[in-house]
């Protein structure tokens, strides 16, 4: 896998373009993702992901934040195709499951 440097020191681009923390598989997205779904500040997301120094997570929060548009659309792409897997899939019911086992 080639991995491109950004304006970024922390943040490099992978061959499909997704930039993720420069040494890691960590995805910026994901980051974000942490951030919004939790509402973590940057303490919490390096307590969370240890392994990611706070110069990669204020990288990553500001690289989000001068692509907050496109990075948005990324963020609502995968909602939208995990709400589709969802929808698709059939529904749990776990009282009969468990009546099953019995």
């Amino acid at each position: 896998m080639t991995s491109i440097a950004t304006a970024y020191k922390h943040i490099h681009l992978d061959d499909l373009q997704v930039p993720i923390v420069a040494g890691t598989t960590m995805k910026v997205v994901e980051i974000i993702i942490a951030q919004k779904a939790y509402g973590w500040s940057p303490e919490e997301i390096h307590f969370q992901y240890p392994d990611l120094s706070m110069s990669q997570i204020y990288s990553a929060l500001a690289y989000y934040w001068d692509y907050r548009g496109e990075m948005d659309l990324d963020i609502q792409r995968r909602f939208d195709f995990a709400e589709s897997l969802r929808q698709q899939a059939e529904p749990l019911n776990l009282a009969s499951r468990l009546e099953c086992q019995e």
